[in-house]
């Protein structure tokens, strides 16, 4: 059991609970459990990259892709949260708030609202604001408006690293925490600017 967990910026802190739910007791360190999830993460992609015109915006694939990618790391992959966090709506509305996203983002699709990425950027955002598992909420909502780019508009994915490690607290990862929290506010600039769009 990794006894202190050094949180970045931007991250959502695990309770007891929710450590207790890690299925390696052998890890005791965060470089390790990083390098478990990121191998857990390739495999989800693969998955993904598998799939046969998913149908992307239900409840029922938000939360299947979340178990694929962390899934073989936690034993709470793909449910949701209980607890409140520090970031994140009341763990009561997220399935509320989650199946309202998914409606607006399939009206956006349908009409052309936005263009598709400023379509996948807001709702990356949403889906980051409604936090609706126990962690790993940034890295799925980046893969799930990566798939609604690639899958839904047929367009290319977003570059978020930028050649650095978003798992670790650097230059690119101050900014896009920063470009989240200014779209809390309703200011969408930064992060637009972040993922290139302009």
């Amino acid at each position: 059991m990794i006894e202190d967990m050094d949180y970045h910026p931007g991250e959502t802190p695990l309770d007891a609970d929710e450590m207790a739910g890690l299925k390696f007791s052998h890890i005791t360190t965060r470089g390790e459990l990083n390098h478990l999830e990121q191998a857990n993460i390739e495999s989800g992609l693969l998955w993904l990259g598998s799939q046969k015109m998913p149908e992307l915006l239900t409840e029922h694939f938000t939360r299947k892709l979340h178990k694929q990618l962390f899934g073989e790391v936690w034993q709470w992959a793909g449910s949701f949260r209980q607890t409140e966090k520090t970031i994140g709506i009341d763990p009561i509305q997220i399935s509320i708030q989650l199946r309202l996203l998914l409606n607006d983002m399939q009206y956006w699709v349908d009409n052309g609202t936005y263009v598709p990425m400023e379509a996948a950027v807001r709702f990356h955002h949403r889906l980051v604001y409604i936090h609706p598992f126990p962690n790993g909420n940034g890295r799925h909502a980046r893969i799930m408006a990566d798939a609604v780019l690639g899958i839904l508009f047929d367009e290319k994915t977003i570059d978020w690293s930028g050649g650095y490690n978003m798992q670790e607290m650097n230059k690119r990862r101050a900014q896009y925490i920063d470009a989240l929290r200014t779209a809390d506010a309703g200011d969408y600039g930064l992060l637009f600017e972040f993922v290139g769009y302009q």
